[in-house]
């Protein structure tokens, strides 16, 4: 297994984690939306704040999911950690913290 083949499988081992705790933290989330509060006029429950809370962080989740996704394809198609703006290779240190991102530090600098 050569250097590339040997960072790829650690990138491919990386995303496959993060992704199983995601898909574990939509289906608790999706579970505590089980239980939705009383909207009924006058009489706010306080789990309405809650339910809708977690609404978000499900939400927030599932975009997280769809982006770990899109990197295990672009891992597949021999794409993975390369700057979608400038092309060049996104520093491993970024990839070992984000390892979803499609940028690199310079370029996500620029964009702020």
């Amino acid at each position: 297994m050569n250097i590339e083949q040997e960072s790829a499988a650690e990138a491919r081992a990386r995303l496959e984690a993060e992704r199983a705790e995601v898909l574990h933290e939509i289906e608790q989330l999706t579970n505590r939306l089980e239980t939705k509060g009383d909207y009924a006029l006058g009489e706010g429950d306080p789990m309405i704040y809650q339910w809708e809370l977690n609404l978000a962080l499900r939400d927030r989740a599932q975009q997280h999911l769809a982006e770990i996704e899109e990197a295990l394809q672009q891992l597949e198609m021999g794409i993975y950690g390369r700057c979608e703006r400038c092309g060049r290779p996104i520093e491993p240190e970024r990839l070992a913290v984000l390892s979803h991102t499609t940028v690199c530090s310079q370029c996500a600098q620029r964009r702020r």
